[in-house]
């Protein structure tokens, strides 16, 4: 797990005995510490935060930053006392005194755990032969490479949220065979208030595009994310999903039919949709295994309809009168297709890729193999190029020889790093992070591996689980690694020349720690504000939570915002994979709302942004 930031609460578990530390049972006027058991009635266990140590007291290097370690309640903080018995014990603070500074070392191949050094001596923290009454007594001893009682695990206490509960009329029989009706508790909570950014109830907009027989019998959510989660999906058939279609600055519904192509409702911008259509005349069924998206290829403002299907990659052009071009659109590559002619390319093997690589304000297209990575770069005269006899990079491929890059467990992702305006090639292997530059001459470097987290070594054990992103968390900053790791939301600062800080925990929340599932839920990036910095949207159990953005790459504690769109009876009974859910702008407004494709049709909650109002 990586250090959790100053702001979050954390039990420190042995991870020998399995028991967390904190005072004795009876209070010591020495303020000993001990490893002890918690009984669930009992009290609550103590809870401590790491607060880093200012580089000019502290002499670190990079990935040695001291910490003081401070109790959440009293106040105090670990301390070496130096005593004969090298007793550890929670003191009052002293400016910069290094018997209360420690470094966190991560114990090699244990994801997790961590040996707590002191700074002043360099011994660490471990347990007393002898338990006592009130628990195991921690003590300092020069470091063992063998010895688990030295090694230490920190989890984050439960989450702060912020909303209200929520009281439900119940049916009350009576002996006479009538019926009354009382308030009762309910499972469900209710957005509070005050909570910003907040939006509205749900309203039902289109009767279509659901999964009811009445509005279409759409069966299943075939939508395939990116390789790393980053916007710009590829939809197969069957699949309902968000695009502007049409350059108006609003997010329409697009659906792939087995039998017409696609079809469309075009955004009003009132937060409602017009009737389903084609998306343009003579339209023929696409085959099964194609691929569809849209997006400005010409940098013209106009998006294009671009498919993979058998024989490479197709695009229709949108018209100037909003229309495109007849169905199956003009053959630009014939590459990155699913036929033996075309490379053979799947979605399960193989990600690909819309991008400006070179920053030309032109998309080009890149693609993922078996061998490592292609590129067809796209020219002035809007022509795409062959591919080259050779990939443009022998790494990031689903072959061995190529790394042996599995869509399921290592995600890709094509951004700018360095802020010269070329993307580069980042990738979260088994081991963590690697990435490859692109030169001014178009060449892609050699991947070269550059943080030991975000990987399955490391507890991200898939794509799904733990979804990961590269994204400015602050306005002007540059690309950082977000992550919804096994422990919460964690944030690996980009220094912008292609590397990045040492992973921190941002906050105690999202991750399979606190409950979050892929099969359950969906956690996503999204500016709800429009104040340009990221925020964290996560579809819940109760309903969406969103966990505003600070903009120094820390988040507030998550708020309740819609009692809708959830897994749970009370917020709608949402299912991953049947029901697809998006934030989108459908308004034109710049800020996100949020639609769901649930049995009936489209709902849609608005974003209110200012106050909470329900309907």
């Amino acid at each position: 797990m990586p250090v959790p930031t100053e702001d979050l609460k954390l039990e420190i578990v042995n991870a020998a005995t399995g028991e967390r530390l904190g005072a004795k049972a009876a209070p010591s006027a020495d303020g000993t510490l001990v490893v002890r058991a918690f009984p669930d009635d009992g009290p609550s266990p103590d809870a401590w935060q790491f607060t880093p140590v200012p580089a000019a007291q502290g002499g670190y290097e990079e990935d040695d930053q001291a910490y003081v370690v401070r109790n959440t309640v009293s106040g105090k903080v670990l301390d070496n006392p130096a005593a004969a018995d090298r007793g550890v014990r929670q003191w009052d603070a002293g400016n910069g005194k290094k018997g209360q500074q420690w470094h966190l070392v991560p114990v090699e191949g244990e994801t997790g755990l961590y040996v707590i050094e002191g700074v002043a001596d360099g011994t660490v923290l471990d347990l007393s032969a002898d338990p006592g009454e009130d628990g195991t007594r921690v003590v300092l001893r020069e470091h063992d490479d063998g010895a688990e009682s030295q090694r230490w695990r920190f989890v984050p206490v439960e989450p702060e949220r912020t909303s209200d509960a929520v009281l439900r009329w119940a049916p009350l029989s009576h002996w006479n065979s009538r019926q009354s009706w009382r308030l009762a508790p309910s499972a469900a909570l209710r957005p509070a208030p005050g909570a910003t950014p907040s939006f509205s109830d749900l309203l039902l907009v289109v009767d279509a595009y659901g999964s009811d027989q009445d509005a279409g019998g759409w069966k299943s959510d075939v939508v395939t994310p990116s390789p790393g989660g980053q916007p710009g999906r590829w939809a197969g058939t069957g699949a309902r999903f968000l695009a502007d279609t049409v350059g108006s600055g609003r997010a329409g519904i697009v659906g792939i039919r087995a039998t017409k192509g696609a079809v469309t409702s075009y955004a009003r911008g009132d937060g409602t949709f017009d009737e389903e259509h084609l998306l343009h005349q003579g339209a023929t069924a696409p085959a099964p295994a194609d691929l569809w998206s849209f997006t400005d290829l010409t940098g013209d403002g106009r998006p294009d309809l671009v498919v993979l299907c058998t024989g490479g990659v197709r695009v229709s052009a949108q018209e100037e009168d909003g229309t495109f071009a007849p169905s199956g659109g003009e053959l630009v590559v014939k590459a990155f297709g699913h036929s033996k002619q075309a490379g053979e390319w799947v979605a399960e093997k193989h990600p690909r890729f819309l991008v400006d690589t070179t920053g030309d304000g032109r998309t080009d297209i890149v693609g993922c193999h078996d061998d490592g990575v292609w590129v067809s770069l796209q020219d002035e005269e809007g022509t795409f190029a062959p591919l080259a006899d050779e990939p443009a990079l022998r790494a990031f491929g689903h072959g061995e020889e190529a790394g042996g890059w599995l869509v399921d467990k290592h995600p890709r992702f094509l951004v700018d790093t360095t802020g010269d305006g070329r993307t580069d090639i980042v990738g979260c292997h088994d081991d963590g992070v690697w990435v490859s530059l692109q030169d001014e001459e178009g060449t892609f470097a050699e991947p070269l591996y550059v943080r030991d987290d975000f990987g399955v070594d490391q507890g991200w054990s898939s794509a799904d689980e733990h979804p990961r992103f590269l994204t400015a968390t602050t306005r002007d900053g540059a690309v950082d690694i977000v992550g919804f790791g096994p422990e919460g939301v964690v944030v690996s600062s980009g220094r912008g020349d292609g590397t990045f800080e040492p992973s921190k925990l941002v906050l105690n929340d999202f991750g399979t720690a606190q409950g979050w599932t892929s099969r359950k839920h969906l956690r996503l990036l999204a500016d709800v504000t429009g104040d340009g910095n990221p925020d964290i949207v996560g579809f819940g159990d109760e309903g969406v939570w969103v966990a505003h953005n600070l903009g120094d790459g820390r988040f507030e504690q998550a708020q309740l915002v819609c009692r809708g769109f959830g897994y749970g009876d009370e917020a709608g009974a949402w299912r991953v994979g049947h029901h697809p859910r998006f934030l989108a702008d459908i308004t034109g407004e710049g800020r996100v709302d949020i639609v769901g494709f649930g049995g009936p049709g489209v709902y849609v909650a608005r974003n209110l942004y200012r106050r909470f109002r329900t309907r």
